[in-house]
Parts: structure tokens; C-alpha cells; sequence
């Protein structure tokens, strides 16, 4: 069976069994505090799972998209080493709502994997969980028992929690699970020895293939364990290894999965793909490059860019490793991921189709980002060269770890490229040093405040918490459930209500402030966000009566701020769109009650006409007065047919809200102003890239466009003024810059004759000191101005020491310049010296042999810089 065959199958066997097949959620997660990517295919059901919203259906399978490259779940060093990890792979899975439990799933998986898959049961190793004393769990003898009736009880292993316990985090849902596990070594080697001995010890050949988890347990904060109110069914499979198994391979990769994808490299490159051979240099690089190549493209369908930052930094991190690899093992000297997509997109026609529908726009960033970054190698190559010239002219044979993390941190070059080019240079690397600068690092990065969350209390019942803010800005609440958030020795709160006109923070709008009160309390409410399914209230004290009534009042002020900006982004992708064509994307957003940012897709810099353009657009829309129209509860197909603005990367449920300003229409969820005309006033401040192939524009509505637009009359006004209120002040300006450009060129003539009489005076007072011309002058001039006669001197004349020093915006400075001859000869080293001298000044300083600068803070000091130079060269 193929790939697309053993999906398909998956999928008729339980839609047979009355599940729903569910789309997959993007791999990129945007509003889940907990996760940058989907790493389970559990992820989307997280609120069901945390008993926050009710199972639309109670039976559910689907294909996901994951994403496993930090945290807990992290393969990306595994990755193209061994035969079956991936960065980015597909989970097929079935869920149970509370529903049916360990019973039907144990027959189910067994009917698929014998009946539909045809795999030997022999090959097949089934593990329970063996229970826990410390946790109060048994044996799950029920789940044993359900396994004996179909397989030989020597196949059956109990595990402990580490292998067969499942947990969402230190908190949540949790509970034991059973894997199946299969060995699919040669007859010979399986006779040799059992299977059942090298389940679960990393044997690439014996390996899990499906997770069955049972939902039954909450872990609290103090890690006690309580029954949940419903029990629930959990599974995951990967896709890679089961067609590995039903393809008769024994790697992942070798599955049709990955085949043509390793055709075009091996075309590319030249350099055959050896199947066999795990530990060829070569072919780990194809593995690295054929896996990373999917998590970067569907990460970018999905909405994430690469960038510096966050989710973006991970994936940039993966895309800079497949090119490393291709530069390194492959001759790869230029571009070539990008090649790969094209291949990407016909192979997930059909199952996801994200890829084709943003084809060109993922070539284009791959394309950009790599070129950036084989950029980035070649000065990394040179920047080794250097070090290496230093250390064979210098006679070292380590390189420290200091310069090694140097070339990694800096450069991206790994630690085994920098080894491997040392080595060719007869050059070893100091790989402890480099393992201590990396762990620096990362100290230095770990994030100093650690959240520790209390567990819900709960207050009242309440099944589904409504959200009232599209008409409501104040109501009645009561406080359902509330936690504590402990970061360092600070405690705060957050709080569920029955309801909210609190709009939480999503859409790239900000989460709504004010307050709840009542005759005893007022309590402020610094933000609002949505997590897990439900809106939280972020509070900095618990109100005295948790079970009193309140009023909750919406900062009208601020929200009616955010809303006009909110609404001016809607105008300014329209314009956008018209004004530079329909492949100007929303890429994301922030929109506060200060001002708005607006990321979309352009591969060129606004020209100051299109940006005009673009506020003209803008602010006639304003002028319109375009009343809103608001549809809620739209089925999404409907909302598409009207032509309504969909994100690509983000998941819509059945039916989703539209917002319409004249012939704008976006699906959206935020806050919004009633009329266009209520924006006012709209002015673009910023406009500039942050990404290959993403620009950013800022702007400013309302109040602060007209104070922004007020102060540059102003300013024009007083530059008028200060020109005598010409008759054309642009010319004006321009006739003043072409003054100060002619009075510019004169005063260089005169410093460059000021230098060079400068120059003269000193080699005239050159006199001999141990053998040497030694010239030394305290100056009024720059610390350029000296470094250019320092230059000028060593052209001029030998054997000679120069120590100039100044003070320059009231700081004491030194430059030393020494010789060549002197500096081979008698061993000096101007950036050693200058430290010496420095210290007379308090200060610091370094360079390089035969030129070094300093400065300090104690002016005082230069007196003594004459004295201790001629006692360092006398």
C-alpha cells in the first residue's frame, strides 16, 4: 500500500466505526500560551480534554500535522541520524469523547493493523502499564486482559510510568496507556533473539508503532492524581513508520513517503542515496534535507515565518541545518530547498493542500532565507581562515572553544564542520571550552520567571461561559472558577466568569482592560486572554466575596481606541490589496489603542507614491462613512462564496463571523467601530521588512494621526520661520544643503592641511629611544584624526613607536602604533600594551600588533600615559 492508500484506509475504518474524520489543525499554534507547535494530535481537543467546552462529536479520527523540535518532544539531533525520526510527521488518530474506552480501542487497533494492514501478528508487542506506588496507580489488569484475547500473553509487557503513563504536563488530564510495538528484523535475527527484549531500548528495528491512551485521571498542582468526571480515548500512529512497516523497509525514509523528494536531491547533487548504510555522511544529509524540507514549508503554509524570534527562530534554525548539511556533505554551494517544494505540493494534493494553494509564496521565502544564509557561510569561511592563518602562523594547534562557539553562534557553522575543516589544517578544536560557552548560553537565555499555576477552584457549575462583548461593554458576573499564577514571589490571579463583554487578547488584537465591582470590592482587570477554550481574567487580588455578584465594566475608552484601529487594518489591507495586487496576504497583526502594525506579504519596498497611495485609500473609505456589517454564525462556506478574507494558517471552525466596511469583508472575531467615519483620521508612520518577503506597515488613527500630522505642520512652520519665510521653502532647504556641502569640502581641505602639518611636527620630534624612533604627542583632535596620521606615519618612516593622546567629548583617549619590524622583531603586541598604558587613565582598551586604540575616564591621567610608555619601550 502506498502512503495515500494507508491514510485512505485508516480513514474508512473509522468512519465504518461512526467517527467524524476532522481536518487537521494548522501545525503552527497561535493562541495556546502552552505550545508553539502542534506536537500530538491531541492538541486541538485540549479543551475537551480539560472538561472546558463539550465534544461536538464523541467519536473523531483525523491525520495531523506535528511539529517536534522543543521541549519535552524534541528529535531534532535524531533526526537523519537514525531511520525513523522527523522533525515535522503525520499522527493518524482516534479519539473518544466519553465514549467508548480501552475495550474497543484494543479491538479496533488489533482489527486495523491484522485484518485491514495485514501485519503479522507475531511481529507484534503490546505494553500495559504495570502501575505506580508512589502515584496510588494499579496494574491496568483490565487492559491485559482485553490484549490476551487476541495475542499471545509472552507478547504482552507491563511497563512502568515512564514508558506506558501518558501526561498532558505537569498538570491536566492523564493516564496509562498501551503501545503497540512490532519487530520487523529478519526471521533469522528474530529467532536469535525476542522482540519482547528490545522493546522500548531505541533498537531501530523495533519500534512503537500506535499509542493507545487512557484519559481517566486530573494531575493537580501538588501531583495528586483525581478521576476525571468522563473517561477518554487518546491514540496516535505515525504515518512515516507504519508505511515503512507495510512497505517492507526498514527506514522511514526509505518509504514512498520521502522517495521522490530523495530523487531530486540525488539528481541535484549527484550523490546516490545509499539505503543501506546509515552511518554515510551523505545520506544522513539527504535525511536531514528531505525531513526538514516538510516542517519549513508547512510551517510557512501555516502562517510562520522564519525570524529571530519564537516559533519563526525554530523554524529558521531547521531550514539553516538541511542547508548546513547541504553545504557540507552535499557540494551544495547555492540555493536548493526551494527546488523541493514544487514536489512538496504534489504529493499532499488532496490530503493538504495548503502547500499548492501558497506555492510560489513558500518558494520565494525558502529561496530568500537561504540565500541569506549561504551568505551567511561564506563570511563564516572567512572569518575561519583567519582564525586558522593566526593559529598556524602562531604555532597553536588547539582552537579555543571561545572561537568555536564563535563560529557557531554567529555563523551557524556546527561544531563537526569547524572540527572537519580544522583537522584539514592539521588543526584541533577545543571541544569541552565550546561545550561550556554553549552552556553559558543557554543559562543566559533561560527564562528567570518561572510561572507556577495553582489548581482551578471551582465556584459554580457553568457549561459553557458566553462571550457578550459585540453588545455589551458592562453586566452581571459571578466568578465560576479561579486559580493562582505564582512567578517569582508574586502572586496573581485569574478569573473564569459565567460571562464576559471582556474581549480576549486574539486576531492580533489586544485583550480588553477595566474592571468587576461591586458595594465591597473593585477589582481591576489587567488583561483578558482565551486559553484552553475559555476567557481568563488576569487579576492582581482575589475579590473578598468570590461568590458575590459583580458588575463588570469594560474600559470603553481604550477599547473604543483599539476598535478604530482595528477597523483602519481591515481599510489598509483592502488598499493594500488593490494597490499592489491580490498576493498581498495578512501575515499578522497587532492592534492596540495606541496605534496598529500590519505584516503582509510584498517582496519589494513601498515607494513613497504607493504608500501615499495608500493612506489616500484609507482615509476615503474613512470619508465614506462604510457602516458595519456584522454577520455572526455565517457557515463558512457561505462566508467564502461571499468572498470574504480567510487567513491561510488559521483553523475556522462550521460556521465563523464576517465583518464587512464597503467592499471590504474579513472573517474576524475582534472589536470594531460602527461606522468608518468614526476612525477619522489615518496616517501611516512606518513602512520597512522584517522577513524575506514580508514588509511591516504602522500607522496611527483618529486623535494620534491628527496630533502626528499637527506636529509636522508645526515643525514645518518653525523651518519655515527660520528660513525668512521664503517664497519655496523646498527650495530653500535645498540651497541651504548645497551651502553646507560647498562650506564642507573647505573645511576638509583645511583638516586635511591641519593633519598633515600635524604629521610633520611629529616626525620632526621623533628621537631615539633603546634603539628606536619614539614620537609621542598629546593632541586636540579625534580618535579618527589620529588613527589617520598613526596610518600615514607607518607609511612613511621604520623602527618606530607613536603614542598619541587627546581628549575628545571630555573622555581621555590613547592610540599606539608600532612598527611591523618591531612588532615581528622584538615581539610587542600594541593591543597587549595599550592595556597597560589604559590603566593610567581608567580605562580600556585593545586592537591589533601593530595598532591598538584605548579610552577612559580619568583625564588626569594622560600625564602619566608619557611616563609609563617610555618605561614600557625604554
Amino acid at each position: 500500500m502506498n502512503s495515500k492508500e494507508i491514510r485512505s484506509a485508516f480513514f474508512n475504518f473509522f468512519q465504518n466505526k461512526k467517527h467524524i474524520i476532522e481536518k487537521s489543525a494548522p501545525m503552527v499554534l497561535k493562541d495556546d500560551p502552552t505550545l508553539m507547535f502542534t506536537n500530538a494530535g491531541m492538541n486541538q481537543f485540549k479543551d475537551v480534554f480539560l472538561e472546558f467546552e463539550q465534544a461536538k462529536n464523541k467519536r473523531v479520527a483525523n491525520t495531523q500535522k506535528c511539529l517536534r523540535v522543543s521541549g519535552k518532544h524534541n528529535d531534532l539531533e535524531e533526526v537523519g541520524v537514525d531511520t525513523y525520526h522527523h522533525t515535522m510527521f503525520e499522527m493518524l488518530g482516534n479519539w473518544s469523547f466519553g465514549d467508548y474506552f480501552k475495550k474497543e480501542a484494543i479491538e479496533w487497533s488489533w482489527e486495523l493493523f491484522t485484518e485491514v494492514y495485514k501485519i503479522n501478528p507475531s511481529q507484534l508487542y503490546v505494553t500495559v502499564f504495570e502501575g505506580d506506588n508512589k502515584d496510588g496507580t494499579s496494574f491496568d489488569k483490565d487492559s491485559y486482559d482485553y490484549w490476551k484475547e487476541f495475542i499471545d500473553v509472552n507478547h504482552i509487557l507491563k511497563c512502568s510510568k515512564k514508558d506506558n503513563f501518558w501526561e498532558m504536563g505537569a498538570q491536566g488530564p492523564c493516564g496509562p496507556c498501551s503501545e503497540i510495538h512490532i519487530d520487523i528484523r529478519s526471521e533469522e535475527e528474530r529467532k536469535k533473539l525476542s522482540g519482547k527484549d528490545l522493546v522500548n531500548q531505541d533498537h531501530p528495528q523495533v519500534i512503537e508503532l500506535w499509542n493507545l491512551v487512557f484519559m481517566e485521571f486530573n494531575r493537580t498542582s501538588n501531583g495528586q492524581l483525581e478521576p476525571l468526571n468522563n473517561k477518554h480515548v487518546d491514540t496516535g500512529m505515525g504515518l512515516e513508520r507504519l508505511a515503512m512497516v507495510l512497505q517492507g523497509k526498514t527506514s522511514n525514509y526509505d518509504s514512498d513517503i520521502f522517495k521522490d523528494l530523495i530523487d531530486k536531491i540525488e539528481k541535484l547533487s549527484g550523490i546516490s542515496y545509499q539505503a543501506n548504510n546509515s552511518s554515510n555522511k551523505e545520506t544522513i544529509a539527504i535525511r536531514v534535507i528531505v525531513d526538514h524540507i516538510r516542517a519549513v514549508a508547512f510551517s510557512i503554509a501555516d502562517g510562520q515565518l522564519p525570524s529571530n524570534t519564537g516559533a519563526g527562530y525554530v523554524i529558521r534554525r531547521i531550514l539553516r541545518r538541511a542547508v548546513r548539511y547541504g553545504y557540507q556533505f552535499l557540494n551544495f554551494k547555492e540555493p536548493f530547498l526551494y527546488l523541493l517544494i514544487d514536489i512538496l505540493s504534489e504529493n499532499f494534493k488532496g490530503v493538504f493542500d495548503e502547500i499548492n494553494n501558497n506555492k510560489d509564496f513558500i518558494k520565494k521565502i525558502v529561496f530568500e532565507e537561504e540565500l541569506s544564509f549561504f551568505r551567511t557561510l561564506s563570511s563564516g569561511i572567512k572569518r575561519l581562515d583567519e582564525i586558522i592563518d593566526f593559529h598556524i602562523n602562531k604555532k597553536k594547534n588547539i582552537i579555543s572553544g571561545e572561537l568555536v562557539f564563535e563560529l557557531y553562534d554567529t555563523y551557524g557553522f556546527p561544531i563537526d564542520l569547524t572540527k572537519l575543516i580544522a583537522v584539514e589544517n592539521q588543526l584541533k578544536i577545543d571541544e569541552k571550552g565550546f561545550e561550556n560557552s554553549l552552556d553559558n548560553q543557554k543559562n543566559r537565555s533561560k527564562v528567570d520567571a518561572v510561572k507556577d499555576f495553582g489548581d482551578w477552584t471551582v465556584l459554580m457549575q457553568d457549561d459553557v461561559q458566553e462571550f457578550i462583548g459585540y453588545d455589551h461593554v458592562s453586566s452581571l458576573v459571578k466568578i465560576t472558577k479561579y486559580r493562582s499564577v505564582k512567578i517569582k514571589n508574586k502572586t496573581s490571579y485569574q478569573l473564569i466568569f459565567n460571562l464576559t463583554p471582556f474581549y480576549p487578547e486574539g486576531g492580533g488584537q489586544v485583550g480588553d482592560k477595566g474592571m468587576i465591582f461591586n458595594d465591597n470590592d473593585k477589582i481591576n482587570i489587567k488583561d483578558t486572554k482565551k486559553e484552553n477554550g475559555v476567557i481568563v481574567h488576569y487579576v492582581d487580588k482575589l475579590p473578598k466575596i468570590l461568590k458575590a455578584t459583580f458588575t463588570a465594566q469594560v474600559d470603553q475608552l481604550k477599547q473604543l481606541k483599539t476598535a478604530k484601529n482595528h477597523t483602519a487594518t481591515h481599510l489598509l489591507h483592502f488598499a493594500l490589496r488593490n494597490i499592489l495586487g491580490n498576493h498581498v496576504e495578512q501575515k499578522g497583526s497587532l492592534v492596540n489603542s495606541d496605534y496598529l502594525r500590519f505584516d503582509f506579504s510584498h517582496f519589494t519596498k513601498l515607494t513613497s507614491e504607493e504608500i501615499l497611495s495608500i493612506e489616500k485609500s484609507v482615509r476615503a473609505q474613512i470619508r465614506e462613512g462604510y457602516q458595519i456589517k456584522e454577520e455572526r454564525n455565517v457557515p463558512i462556506e457561505i462566508a467564502k462564496e461571499k468572498g470574504a478574507m480567510m487567513l491561510f494558517g488559521e483553523k475556522y471552525g462550521d460556521s465563523v463571523r464576517t465583518i464587512q466596511f464597503g467592499d471590504s469583508i474579513e472573517l474576524c472575531g475582534g472589536i470594531h467601530v460602527s461606522s468608518t467615519s468614526k476612525i477619522g483620521n489615518f496616517k501611516i508612520i512606518s513602512e520597512g521588512s522584517i522577513s524575506s518577503g514580508i514588509r511591516r506597515i504602522e500607522a496611527i488613527s483618529d486623535e494620534k494621526a491628527d496630533e502626528y500630522l499637527q506636529t509636522k505642520l508645526n515643525e514645518n512652520e518653525t523651518i519655515f520661520s527660520m528660513l525668512k519665510h521664503p517664497d519655496n521653502l523646498i527650495e530653500a532647504v535645498n540651497q541651504l544643503q548645497q551651502k553646507n556641502l560647498e562650506l564642507q569640502k573647505q573645511l576638509d581641505v583645511f583638516n586635511r592641511h591641519k593633519l598633515k602639518e600635524i604629521k610633520n611636527g611629529l616626525l620632526e620630534k621623533t628621537y631615539e629611544l633603546n634603539g628606536i624612533n619614539f614620537i609621542y604627542k598629546n593632541l586636540d583632535i579625534s580618535s579618527d584624526e589620529m588613527k589617520q596620521i598613526a596610518f600615514e606615519i607607518k607609511s612613511e618612516i621604520e623602527n618606530f613607536v607613536l603614542v598619541l593622546t587627546s581628549i575628545n567629548t571630555n573622555k581621555p583617549l590613547i592610540s599606539l602604533m608600532i612598527s611591523d619590524d618591531l612588532v615581528k622583531n622584538r615581539n610587542w603586541n600594541a593591543g597587549q600594551i595599550i592595556r597597560e598604558l589604559a590603566k593610567e587613565i581608567k580605562g580600556g582598551g585593545g586592537g591589533q600588533a601593530f595598532f591598538a586604540t584605548a579610552g577612559g575616564s580619568d583625564m588626569d591621567g594622560l600625564e602619566n600615559v608619557k611616563i609609563k610608555a617610555l618605561e614600557l619601550f625604554g
